[in-house]
C-alpha cells in the first residue's frame, strides 16, 4: 500500500489523520494542504462506508479511529454518532466519491498549495 509519509513517523502520522478525519467529520470542511487531503480523502470515504454498513462491528472499527469529540452540543452528540446518524443516511444512495478538493493556493510563508476538503 503507497502513502504519503508527510516527514512523520508512524504513530504521528495516525494521530495527525485521526484529527484530520474527526474535524472532516465534525466541520464538514477544513482548510489543509494538499497533501494532507489527498491522504485524508480515502480515509474519510472508508469511514462513511463504515457509516452506511451501520452494524455494531462497523460502528466500533469507526471507533477505534474516529476520536470522541463533540460535534453537537445541543444534540448531545459526539463525532461517531453524527457519522453514523446524520453523515451516513445522507450517502445512501452515492457509491463513494463522498468528498471534494478545492484548491485555494499558495499558503503565505512557506507556499505550501492549499484546499479546501469537504463533503459534497
Amino acid at each position: 500500500m503507497a502513502y504519503a509519509k508527510l516527514g512523520r513517523t508512524s504513530s504521528q502520522r495516525k494521530a495527525l489523520f485521526r484529527d484530520l478525519a474527526t474535524d472532516l467529520i465534525i466541520n464538514e470542511r477544513i482548510e489543509t494542504t494538499e497533501a494532507k487531503a489527498k491522504e485524508l480523502r480515502s480515509i474519510v470515504e472508508k469511514m462513511i462506508t463504515l457509516g452506511k454498513r451501520g452494524d455494531l462491528h462497523a460502528r466500533r472499527q469507526a471507533a477505534a479511529f474516529i476520536r470522541r469529540e463533540v460535534a453537537n452540543e445541543e444534540e448531545n452528540q459526539d463525532a461517531i454518532q453524527k457519522l453514523f446518524s446524520d453523515i451516513a443516511p445522507r450517502y445512501e444512495e452515492r457509491q463513494g466519491g463522498y468528498t471534494r478538493i478545492l484548491k485555494l493556493g499558495p499558503r503565505r510563508g512557506d507556499g505550501a498549495p492549499m484546499v479546501i476538503i469537504e463533503l459534497v
